[in-house]
C-alpha cells in the first residue's frame, strides 16, 4: 500500500513536473511573440516619427516661403496707386488691368498704354490669372 501510494505520488509529481515543462514553453514562446510585436511597433514609430519630421520641416519651409512672398509683394498696391496717380493724361492703369484680364502681354500693355517695361509686369504680376 505504501509502495501503490509512493507510485502515485512520483506520477502526480512527473505530470505536474510536464505540465510545468509545457507551460513554460507556452510562456516562453508568448515572451518571443512580445518581443517581436515590441520590436515592430518600435519601427513603426520610428518610422512615423521620421515622417511627421519631414511633414514639419517641409512646413516650416513652406512658411518662410509664403513670408517672403507676402515681403516681396506688400509693396504692390502702393506701387500700383502710385503708378495710377502719376499721369492722368495717359491711359489710365485701370484700363491696364483690365486688358490685362483679358489677356494681354506685357509687350502689348507697353503698345497700347505706354507703360516702361517694369511697369507692365507689375500689372502683370498684380493682374494676371493665378
Amino acid at each position: 500500500m505504501l509502495y501503490g501510494l509512493l507510485v502515485t505520488i512520483l506520477l502526480l509529481a512527473l505530470a505536474g513536473g510536464y505540465a510545468l515543462y509545457w507551460q513554460n514553453r507556452k510562456i516562453q514562446a508568448l515572451q518571443e511573440q512580445l518581443a517581436q510585436s515590441l520590436h515592430k511597433q518600435e519601427r513603426q514609430q520610428d518610422n512615423l516619427a521620421r515622417r511627421l519630421d519631414n511633414y514639419l520641416s517641409g512646413s516650416m519651409q513652406m512658411g518662410k516661403e509664403l513670408h517672403e512672398l507676402r515681403e516681396q509683394f506688400a509693396p504692390m498696391p502702393d506701387k500700383l496707386l502710385q503708378l495710377e496717380q502719376r499721369d492722368p493724361g495717359s491711359l489710365s492703369f485701370i484700363e491696364a488691368a483690365r486688358l490685362v484680364g483679358l489677356g494681354a502681354t506685357t509687350e502689348d500693355l507697353q503698345q497700347a498704354c505706354g507703360l516702361s517695361h517694369s511697369e507692365a509686369e507689375l500689372l502683370q504680376r498684380i493682374h494676371g490669372k493665378k
